[in-house]
């Protein structure tokens, strides 16, 4: 029987790998004319993420309220509030700091609320719907 070289089943391994990539998608928020807040609903399974994005000046204030209204598992369901031209770094991680907050907003630019599973959830795939109290002053 003849053996395959390392590179080749390496090379396999790598492709297998990278073919599992996760869902993720990104919606624009908008609030209608006057208004300076609305309500996004959603729905994300397993490690996928969605991130809401929106446009604010430096100096405002950024409230978000996350709210988990389904799921089959156990709920746990955080966001995090990304800066424009972020690479993933939160300005604000609900995970660690709550489900709530008001944040002073230190750039003009489109921000994103990442919300995403954590734990158990996350690793088996459970689906959980939200609800995001979002405004902007």
């Amino acid at each position: 029987m003849r053996l395959k070289p390392l590179v080749t089943i390496a090379t396999a391994l790598g492709i297998a790998l990278t073919s599992t990539a996760v869902a993720q998608s990104k919606s624009e928020v908008k609030f209608a004319p006057g208004n300076f807040g609305t309500m996004v609903s959603g729905t994300i399974t397993g490690q996928e993420y969605t991130d809401y994005q929106l446009g604010a000046q430096a100096g405002q204030e950024m409230f978000v309220e996350l709210s988990v209204t389904s799921s089959n598992g156990t709920g746990t369901v955080y966001f995090n509030i990304l800066p424009p031209g972020s690479d993933g770094v939160a300005i604000y991680n609900s995970s660690m700091d709550g489900n709530s907050t008001t944040v002073d907003l230190p750039a003009n630019g489109t921000y994103a609320i990442r919300v995403y599973h954590m734990g158990n959830d996350e690793d088996t795939g459970k689906t959980s719907s939200f609800n995001i109290d979002l405004s902007i002053q």
